[in-house]
């Protein structure tokens, strides 16, 4: 007599599929840009902040949501893990990020925001270039959706609720803002209220690169710094959300989610003994 086996509880991962998810936890849940930006140019972070004038306030929110609008027509239309030099390919993209950072950053407050939607498209490139590593298709204008919210979840801030500011519940949030673009293409991720709602929680690390670049010349160095520290942090960000969206994919959104939030909790029990 055959004994059929029940599957097993919905909390239960494979091994393997657990340790990539911990890392996709650490990645996810050490939303640590504000740290490394301060370590980057040597400065604390509230005196980056009282360095942006406050007329660069009233341009901010308009800045963002065009660069990232620009940045989603652009990015997507060649290959995004193309490398047309013989450099590896992370080498290549930090030096394009560091360049662009530069060339906006020598010329102040002005040259960033020149140089913003530039170093955007070159961000979303990288988000997508992982995108696709875990399998997603990038000629579906929801997956485009799905590249674009890697700068939500990299523009949280961990002194936010965690009940609003925690992984799956700015998923949740950003998903809502995106029903209307369901059957509408590219046209309905560039809807206001889900392009709105990434810039909402862009802004932040964006106001913090623009305080850092708004000095002539000296936000030079910093413009390049603090492109390659966007470049890594973002990247680290997709790396954790498409690989959440890849094992939901094999294992099932319940699984991947409860043994999620098993784990963040066990991160944080560790940080606080």
């Amino acid at each position: 007599m055959s004994i059929t086996l029940a599957p097993p509880p919905p909390d239960i991962l494979p091994g393997e599929a657990r340790a990539e998810l911990a890392r996709a936890v650490a990645q996810l849940e050490d939303v640590s840009l504000a740290a490394r930006f301060a370590a980057t140019i040597g400065m604390p972070i509230e005196a980056l902040k009282n360095r942006l004038p406050s007329s660069a306030q009233v341009l901010l929110d308009g800045a963002v949501k065009r660069a990232l609008a620009s940045a989603m027509q652009a990015a997507l239309r060649a290959q995004p893990s193309a490398n047309p030099t013989p450099l590896p390919a992370a080498w290549f993209h930090r030096g394009l990020a560091a360049a662009a950072g530069a060339a906006g950053g020598a010329f102040g407050l002005p040259g960033t925001l020149v140089e913003l939607p530039v170093s955007t498209t070159l961000l979303l490139r990288q988000i997508a270039a992982v995108a696709e590593a875990n399998g997603e298709t990038l000629g579906d204008p929801l997956i485009a959706a799905e590249c674009l919210k890697v700068f939500a979840l990299g523009g949280r801030d961990k002194q936010d609720d965690a009940a609003e500011s925690g992984y799956f519940a700015v998923r949740l949030a950003l998903a809502e803002a995106l029903k209307g673009a369901v059957g509408k293409g590219l046209a309905g991720v560039m809807l206001p209220g889900f392009l709105g709602s990434i810039a909402a929680r862009f802004g932040g690390p964006v106001a913090l690169k623009l305080s850092a670049q708004a000095a002539p010349v000296i936000g030079a160095a910093a413009g390049a710094a603090v492109n390659l520290a966007f470049l890594e942090h973002f990247r680290g960000i997709a790396e954790g959300h498409f690989t959440v969206r890849r094992l939901e994919r094999l294992h099932g959104p319940v699984a991947v989610r409860a043994a999620y939030q098993e784990l963040a909790t066990q991160r944080d029990a560790r940080f606080m003994a």
